[in-house]
């Protein structure tokens, strides 16, 4: 046998006895034990406390309610900002300009991913979580600051480009992280619901910016709009921002990064499966950082759609007027926000990919039909087809936040999902609305938006059947998460029987594998 075949190799081959291992009967060397998990104890397994993780989740969901706020205004302002910041000053004119800002934040959206990830992988989540609020308030206030091309020319555009870049670099850490931080948090069988509405808080920021910009065009009109009443929406996000900073810094740091930080320092521990470098991760875990990507690109094509290009599409394609443009998608908005903690409840009983599967459906069946709906330009019409949007979106969105950590280990979740989700957003997601508008411009076709969307849920079908199922199990480099003592104890008994549990990708001590009269080694399960 080669010299590099460690002992447990060779007993796992059934080659056992003094001749099996280098160093054995012969060579006055004593081989080297094999070594194994041990099994699973009741003071391994997270007991989640319920305080803590109802201020886990509150906190981060305001947050990242408050960031999406942020984010979301410059896309029911979209054909404002594009008479404002560039050349013209006539309705339409600038608007392929202001979706092209637009979508040029979600170009730094990977460099924001890979820096926050890096960091939260190793200062913390919590930390990481804060700074980004931090960043994304400050932007968005200086928007509501800048002058407007009448006063400064061209370089009113390049402040509102840097304000922008800003945003979608802050953005790059917030999503990853938000996500990664509930689902560690969150116990194993309730991951889906409590992971969902991380991203009911999205939608409801996005309606809250859409409700703040439809009071204003009621209240205002459109000339004071044009004058003033534009910065107000970004103004606010200076005091919502300290609200949302406020609650972030009262949350503690998850127990999955904590017992990944004990079990590195522990050195009886198994080191984790979780390379650390960029380099590592891409070598380690292509695979599902690809279908993670393939998944992003699906259901935020249809995301996007709905909540940042659908008021620009009413109003330049169907006619509507700015006020009802945006006031149509509200309602939509908030049954969306409701809708998704449903369908993450759904996943935690029937599965993830079966709920995503849903989301690809709907929008492949019936998202033409809803863009024809939207096209009788009669306003319950119209209602309806923003429905069908909303139905695709909350299967999809609904069940993101807890299928996407669940593809990564706990030391290089953070990092791998700001890569994944970020680069998949900054192609597919984030340019929607200008590639959609751009088609439309360059095709006449008013369905062209149905055609893209379409077309990004067949590859998500790929990456749904070929994703694990992760529904009611620990996420890798996890420990099992439980509501109860009870429970644990459950568990730990019949550890043995239950299908859903893979000690092997568990942080988990290292203990020799017993041995038989003889002194050969046997790979069985060791004694708890």
């Amino acid at each position: 046998m080669p010299k590099d075949v460690h002992p447990s190799a060779a007993a796992a081959a059934g080659k056992t006895g003094p001749a099996a291992a280098p160093g054995g009967a012969g060579t006055g060397r004593r081989p080297a034990p094999a070594m194994r998990k041990r099994k699973l104890r009741v003071d391994d397994v997270t007991v989640v406390e319920k305080p803590m993780l109802r201020k886990a989740v509150g906190g981060t969901v305001v947050g990242n309610g408050m960031e999406w706020f942020d984010f979301g205004i410059y896309g029911y302002l979209a054909v404002t900002m594009g008479q404002l910041f560039f050349a013209g000053g006539e309705e339409g004119e600038g608007l392929l300009g202001s979706l092209a800002v637009f979508a040029a934040s979600f170009v730094v959206r990977p460099l924001g991913g890979l820096y926050f990830g890096r960091l939260g992988d190793r200062i913390g989540r919590q930390k990481t979580l804060a700074l980004t609020m931090i960043m994304m308030a400050a932007a968005t206030f200086a928007i509501g600051l800048l002058p407007t091309y009448l006063a400064v020319g061209g370089w009113a555009t390049v402040l509102l480009v840097l304000c922008r870049l800003v945003q979608g670099f802050s953005t790059g850490g917030e999503y990853a992280g938000a996500t990664t931080f509930v689902s560690e948090y969150a116990p194993d069988k309730r991951r889906g619901f409590l992971a969902s509405i991380l991203d009911t808080g999205s939608y409801l920021g996005f309606a809250l910016g859409a409700a703040v910009v439809s009071v204003l065009q009621m209240t205002l009109g459109n000339e004071a709009m044009l004058a003033w009443g534009w910065r107000i929406p970004f103004l606010l996000a200076g005091p919502l921002g300290l609200v949302g900073l406020y609650f972030r810094m009262r949350i503690e740091e998850s127990p999955a990064f904590q017992a990944a930080q004990d079990a590195q320092e522990d050195k009886t521990r198994a080191a984790e499966d979780g390379p650390r470098t960029y380099r590592q991760i891409i070598a380690g875990y292509w695979r599902p950082i690809v279908l993670a990507m393939l998944l992003v690109a699906a259901a935020n094509s249809v995301g996007y759609a709905l909540t940042s290009y659908m008021p620009t599409y009413l109003q330049d394609t169907m006619g509507y007027d700015a006020f009802q443009g945006t006031l149509l998608t509200i309602p939509v908005l908030v049954l969306l926000s409701a809708a998704i903690p449903a369908t993450g409840r759904l996943s935690d009983r029937i599965g993830r990919r079966p709920v995503l599967l849903a989301g690809a459906v709907v929008t492949i069946v019936l998202g033409i039909p809803a863009f024809l709906l939207i096209g009788l330009g009669q306003m319950w019409a119209t209602l309806l087809g923003l429905a069908v949007l909303g139905a695709a979106t909350a299967f999809y969105v609904g069940n993101l936040a807890s299928a996407l950590p669940a593809l990564f280990p706990t030391a290089s979740r953070y990092g791998s999902m700001g890569i994944a989700y970020n680069f998949s957003v900054a192609v597919f997601g984030g340019t929607t609305p200008l590639i959609t508008e751009s088609l439309i411009q360059a095709t006449g076709n008013e369905l062209m938006p149905a055609f893209y969307l379409v077309a990004m849920s067949v590859f998500g079908l790929f990456a749904i059947w070929r994703i694990p199922e992760s529904a009611r199990r620990p996420m890798p480099g996890c420990m099992p998460s439980v509501d109860t003592e009870e429970e644990a104890r459950e568990l730990v008994a019949g550890q043995d029987r239950n299908p859903l549990l893979d000690v092997d990708s568990m942080p988990l001590p290292l203990v020799p594998v017993p041995a038989d009269a003889a002194g050969n080694r046997q790979l069985q399960p060791a004694a708890g």
